[in-house]
């Protein structure tokens, strides 16, 4: 992807110039809250766009009144919105963010070389409008949109698996979604291991939270002797928020689709100590969707991340199928399916 397909929204003009950062360039120079996805039969509709902005809305909400360093670039306006009327804002971010969104993927769409692609959209917002608490919600708020163009990966093709590692402890106010994160991350980066594509969470080495841009799931078996009655011989995993992680849009829709299937599924942590009935392994994303894991790797010792250069660091594995297994595919594929009931036109 070159950067003559960029599209950028800003002060309330849409800009299409090679200068357009990528977007972890253009999340790290702009604090606030973002949320990504994409769209979907080339370019007809976005993917669960109202979903997306249900949670950018949460995200700005949280921020704003609990966190405003990371939603206000200036400290003169980290002052808390919280004796003023959030309703109003609240309701109105929605609106806001869409116009914007609308006004450069129109453009986005008619100037794309390939008709085949798909887009990638970034939408980030902020407090720096400069008037809370005074005027209307697009006064009160700063409102930019990324537009890339975004090739899908193929689900279950061969090699296109994610090898995972955990690397470092979950991050701070884990329920909202903020472009901080994308620079926070960058210690984690250089302990990363070689041909590892997605970077996993978790405070003690043992309990697995998330991946750095991911939620993180395993299909674990189990035992007989834990009393189950129902016809599945294995549970689905994964951490729960009030564990910090982020309630993202794909998280919440493998849950309902276990739920409409009768999946038996269990919001734990996922546990290193028990990877041994561990039978599959996914991360999810709104631009990847589903994507099984082939290879997991924890240190040997949790203490080595801090104390060791990064090439001295030992690992532990665990190799999974090549390709994705039942499960995986089956959530998937409701996933999918889901997508053409929810749609939102572009």
């Amino acid at each position: 992807m070159g950067s003559s397909s960029r599209f950028l929204f800003a002060n309330g003009t849409v800009y299409h110039s090679p200068d357009i950062p990528p977007v972890a360039n253009f999340l790290q120079s702009h604090s606030g809250a973002y949320t990504t996805t994409r769209t979907h039969c080339n370019g007809q509709h976005i993917l669960f766009w109202e979903r997306h902005l249900k949670r950018l809305a949460d995200s700005v909400k949280i921020l704003s009144t609990s966190s405003p360093q990371l939603f206000f670039s200036t400290p003169t306006r980290r002052r808390s919105p919280g004796d003023w009327d959030w309703d109003y804002y609240y309701s109105g971010v929605g609106s806001v963010v869409n116009e914007s969104v609308n006004e450069v993927l129109s453009l986005a769409l008619r100037e794309r070389r390939d008709g085949g692609e798909e887009l990638a959209i970034t939408a980030l917002v902020s407090g720096d409008g400069g008037r809370w608490g005074e005027g209307s919600v697009v006064d009160a708020l700063d409102v930019r949109v990324h537009v890339d163009s975004y090739a899908p990966p193929v689900f279950g093709a061969k090699g296109k698996g994610a090898s995972v590692a955990v690397v470092g402890p979950g991050r701070d106010v884990a329920q909202a979604k903020y472009s901080d994160w994308a620079w926070m991350r960058k210690p984690l980066e250089k302990l990363r291991p070689p041909l590892v594509t997605e970077m996993l969470l978790s405070n003690d080495g043992d309990r697995l939270l998330e991946g750095s841009v991911t939620n993180f799931f395993v299909v674990c078996s189990r035992e007989k002797n834990n009393g189950y009655e129902d016809a599945y011989p294995f549970e689905l995993q994964t951490a729960p928020v009030s564990d910090g992680v982020l309630p993202g849009v794909i998280r919440q829709l493998v849950i309902e689709v276990c739920k409409s299937k009768g999946i038996p599924l269990r919001e734990v942590a996922p546990s290193w100590s028990e990877c041994k009935y561990w039978q599959e392994a996914f991360i999810t994303s709104s631009l990847r969707i589903v994507q099984h894991v082939e290879k997991i790797q924890v240190p040997s010792a949790w203490e080595s991340l801090k104390i060791k250069s990064p090439r001295d660091i030992k690992w532990d594995g665990k190799q999974f199928a090549d390709g994705p297994g039942m499960v995986t595919s089956l959530i998937q594929n409701e996933i999918m399916e889901k997508a053409g009931q929810e749609v939102y036109s572009s």
